[in-house]
């Protein structure tokens, strides 16, 4: 009998949560409808065969069901393709969601995805609270994928994260709050007490910093991390002692649709599923229609590749003029570009031609963001970090990774703020 008693605890395994989940959500009045249709079209319409593919905005097209269906398989096909080798873990965590909400097989992308999690650690027993961003994700998805197999990774993540005293953060806590509750919830009847108690324990102190950051007027954070936010609220089994006016939140951030605040295609995607009701524990339950299995055809006549008129040479400098660090400089690069490229392009160029250059980033819920530059990092405690400006104009706060590029001189600043 002892096979089936393997077969049943891999049942509940399987199972397990899928009664116990509890939800606290509000709906879009149906007048408002229009309003976030509108943003997801905005959204969806961002998809090109040169932009960088984006898992989160497959994601969010997968939850709120899909408008353009052509976009839809050319993203999702662009995911399939992607290497790995090139993807962090959050990005690697956030590819398999995409594709398993597309009802695709991830492949070995989730044994990859195992074996760097269970490599991993945090730089610093106080690492920042961004460095748990992408392990977040990376937990999340093979939560989804296999529970059972993510239990060691996500007890040391949980206590990790208890241990740690940085500075919170809302978009952090979010997705953290979304990972554990996705273990807690698929944790088997019958099973050691101690892992619900630990990620009860870890969920709880989160979802209170979490209410802590709920300002009057129903925003959590900032309007752009209060998408996650929502979906974290509406989903933990530790609700906060704080009671959340989810309406509040929403009427707030539909009146800041209204005032054109969410025109970014990752802050859309971020907002979307739970403007649809949805969040990111719904993704292995997204059903696809026998036409979005269908894999994208591709030109047969493709055109002619881009000419040298449509690269852009770019003058990038970076500078450091703080007083108290160590190292000052000021260093000026051309590089050449194709016209369109996103950011991280320019500064993978240059780091090629030049050490100097050289730079790291760090994933968040808006993409990658540069943290480092010639061995110069961003701080919280210090409130440093590097801002990339096109004059005086900033960039989006060094988000590398998804915004088309078109401008000929670029400076990153070490800066306070």
């Amino acid at each position: 009998m002892a096979w089936f008693a393997l077969y049943l605890l891999s049942l509940l395994w399987a199972t397990a949560g899928t009664s116990t989940q509890t939800r606290s959500s509000c709906s879009v009045p149906s007048a408002q409808e229009p309003l976030v249709n509108g943003i997801q079209v905005l959204m969806e319409n961002s998809v090109t065969s040169s932009a960088y593919p984006n898992p989160s905005i497959l994601i969010a097209m997968n939850l709120a069901g899909a408008y353009n269906l052509k976009a839809q398989k050319l993203l999702t096909y662009q995911l399939m393709s992607s290497d790995t080798n090139d993807l962090t873990i959050g990005q690697l965590g956030l590819t398999i969601m995409a594709l398993t909400s597309s009802c695709r097989d991830p492949g070995d992308k989730v044994s990859i995805l195992q074996r760097q999690m269970e490599n991993w650690a945090p730089s610093s027993p106080n690492a920042e609270a961004s460095a748990f961003y992408g392990p977040s994700l990376a937990i999340l998805a093979l939560c989804q994928k296999n529970s059972e197999a993510t239990l060691p990774i996500a007890v040391r993540f949980a206590k990790t994260l208890l241990a740690n005293s940085s500075p919170f953060n809302v978009d952090t806590g979010a997705v953290a709050t979304l990972a554990l509750t996705c273990m807690y919830n698929k944790i088997p009847v019958g099973s050691e007490e101690g892992y619900r108690s630990l990620f009860g324990q870890v969920l709880k102190d989160i979802v209170e910093k979490i209410s802590m950051k709920i300002k009057d007027n129903g925003i959590i954070g900032d309007i752009y991390s209060t998408g996650l936010a929502m979906q974290a609220l509406s989903v933990t089994p530790e609700p906060p002692k704080k009671e959340w006016n989810c309406k509040k939140t929403m009427d707030m951030i539909l009146n800041e649709i209204k005032q054109g605040k969410f025109h970014n295609p990752m802050s859309i995607a971020q907002i979307l599923p739970s403007l649809k009701g949805k969040t990111y524990l719904d993704v292995p339950q997204v059903t696809c229609s026998p036409d979005h299995e269908v894999q994208p055809t591709l030109p047969s006549n493709p055109g002619p590749g881009p000419t040298s008129a449509s690269n852009i040479t770019v003058i990038y400098t970076i500078n450091n003029q703080l007083r108290g660090v160590e190292l000052l400089f000021n260093e000026t690069i051309n590089v050449s570009v194709k016209s369109g490229s996103v950011l991280l392009v320019v500064l993978e160029e240059a780091q090629r031609k030049n050490p100097t250059f050289k730079f790291e980033t760090t994933m968040t819920s808006w993409g990658l963001v540069v943290s480092s530059i010639n061995n110069i990092a961003e701080n919280v405690n210090h409130k440093t970090y590097w801002q990339f400006l096109s004059g005086v104009t900033p960039l989006n706060e060094g988000v590398a990774d998804y915004i088309p590029f078109n401008h000929e001189h670029i400076t990153a600043n070490f800066t306070q703020y």
